[in-house]
């Protein structure tokens, strides 16, 4: 209560209104897997041409499943994905120390581990723009080949080698000019080019403090960094990352982990027969999404069980988590060949489409799959690993093993069928009703957050009722919630019936919260019958 102790006019707001819950976003993934390069601490990116960017394009689908896995995810409707990459334990970055006519030292390292940074070349000349202090300002411009450095090598930047034959384009290029080397300007070398390479990272080291004026690095013609990075030998530890390290240090799944914005999740390489133990990474997934329970994992079955439909079963009974088989074909236009895939990533950006369209309430199921190859339509190369038969499909349905089926023959493409969980509990067979209390869960987790430590009596339990119904109205109209009216929607009770005397003498505000929520038709059954003249 606010202090009047002299004469005076008061002005004061007030708070008017229950306060809102905005619902949370239900389409950010997180993959993790191996890259061709890029940084191993998880990061955000919003395209396929943004992730080609960070961490290069397609590699051997033999090596790694993910970069297919981001491309899937973002031609099906995918908006955000955090990409975890993957290094093994020794893989080390390349990197080089230019220095100066002093004492000073530039330090300069791939942005990520493995062998990849000995494809990197760097150059350093004087500014083009430098009135301001012109023997201090200098340029970088680096090069990158993703095939490996040219021999011999011409220049690429240099008008007067255009016509040489054995001039090869890199595949990124970057340049920095009018940088400098004293800390405090907008243009110091290390906030411009760490803000904005994605292929180096640079750290400026003064010697220990030298008086005077910084001296800027010596200049260089293009050379590979002289220290070269070195790959590792990824394993199942190195995909789990490591849960004891600082928050912004930890990668892989531990790294996807500390990201609350995640709510899909999975790793491509689990069904990779080239990692030993890779259904140790099945279970790493599983087990974040129950522990956490904000996200839902999607899971794979391994290759080559088409002949062998029988046997095929999900790999744990789990409410967070939905399988999906078969793999599914898709073309490489950098090794202009195609490839068989996991489909997890493809079905990842169905679910983020299917939310934006239509709701998190609405299964991701009758969906077109997008990306796949069909260019050999009568042909062994089908765009799937098997075709599925109804006769199939009743095997594998109740076992909660959702099918992707070709639907071609009448017109409709290639569909995911199915969109049920990997829990045998009857409540939460369908993946929309999982997801949906995850969203309404974390929404009403965030939203209420001002509740902690408000005095626990009759206006604070009135507030918490109008938040949450509030919401839940919002839900219910946007047709997630079954019910004609919203009493049949939902309830919404905070008040002496939902704690003791007990309850609030120990600190605890209990609000019970039921709602109804849609599920999918699944089996849409006709029933037709003849009717006669006259019949009822």
């Amino acid at each position: 209560m606010p202090e009047y102790l002299s004469p005076g006019v008061y002005v004061e707001e007030v708070a008017s209104g229950p306060r809102p819950i905005e619902g949370v976003s239900t389409s950010n993934a997180g993959f993790v897997g191996r890259s061709e390069r890029g940084p191993t601490r998880p990061r955000l990116v919003t395209s396929w041409g943004d992730f080609v960017r960070w961490y290069g394009g397609t590699i051997d689908a033999n090596r790694s499943f993910l970069p297919y896995a981001v491309r899937g995810f973002f031609e099906n409707g995918g908006q955000r994905l955090f990409v975890a990459r993957v290094a093994g334990a020794g893989a080390t970055p390349a990197n080089d120390q230019i220095a100066t006519a002093a004492a000073d030292l530039m330090v300069v390292t791939a942005s990520g581990p493995g062998d990849w940074g000995d494809n990197l070349m760097l150059r350093i000349r004087l500014a083009t723009q430098n009135s301001a202090a012109p023997q201090n300002w200098f340029r970088i411009t680096v090069l990158y080949y993703r095939d490996g450095i040219p021999n011999p090598f011409v220049d690429p930047t240099d008008p007067a080698q255009l016509a040489n034959p054995d001039r090869r384009e890199p595949d990124v290029l970057e340049d920095y000019d009018n940088l400098t080397v004293q800390t405090g300007r907008s243009n110091f070398v290390d906030s411009v080019v760490n803000s904005s390479s994605r292929l180096i990272q640079i750290a400026w080291d003064d010697g220990g403090g030298n008086p005077g004026t910084p001296t800027r690095p010596n200049d260089q013609a293009f050379a590979a960094l002289a220290n070269g990075g070195a790959d590792g030998n990824e394993t199942v530890v190195d995909y789990a990352g490591n849960a004891a390290l600082p928050e912004d240090r930890r990668t892989g799944l531990a790294g996807l982990e500390v990201i609350d914005e995640i709510s899909l999740l999975a790793a491509p390489d689990e069904v990779n027969g080239a990692i030993a133990n890779a259904n140790q990474i099945t279970t790493g997934l599983v087990d974040q999404c129950e522990r956490l329970r904000d996200r839902f994992a999607l899971l794979n079955v391994a290759l080559g069980q088409g002949g062998q439909i029988q046997n095929i079963q999900v790999p744990r009974d789990s409410t967070y988590g939905a399988v999906y088989f078969p793999w599914i074909r898709v073309f490489d236009n950098r090794l202009q060949q195609d490839a068989l895939v996991p489909p997890a990533g493809h079905v990842a950006g169905v679910y983020a489409r299917t939310d934006v369209d239509r709701g998190v309430h609405k299964a991701p199921a009758n969906e077109v799959l997008r990306g796949l190859y069909f260019a050999d339509p009568n042909g062994p190369r089908q765009p799937l690993e098997v075709r599925i038969t109804k006769q199939e499909h009743d095997i594998l349905n109740p076992r909660g093993v959702n099918v992707i089926r070709d639907f071609r023959a009448d017109g409709r493409g290639i569909r995911v069928w199915g969109a049920r969980t990997m829990s045998s509990d009857p409540l939460w067979r369908y993946v929309n009703v999982r997801r949906l209390f995850l969203f309404l869960e974390e929404s009403i987790d965030e939203g209420t957050q001002w509740v902690v430590f408000e005095p626990n009596d009759e206006p604070t339990w009135a507030g918490v009722r109008r938040a949450v119904t509030n919401f839940l109205i919002r839900v219910w109209r946007s047709g997630a919630l079954q019910g004609a009216t919203q009493d049949e929607a939902f309830f919404v009770r905070c008040d002496r019936t939902t704690m003791t005397q007990d309850d609030i003498d120990n600190g605890r505000l209990i609000c019970l919260i039921g709602v109804a929520p849609v599920k999918p038709a699944e089996f849409v059954i006709f029933r037709i019958s003849q009717k006669t003249v006259g019949a009822e």
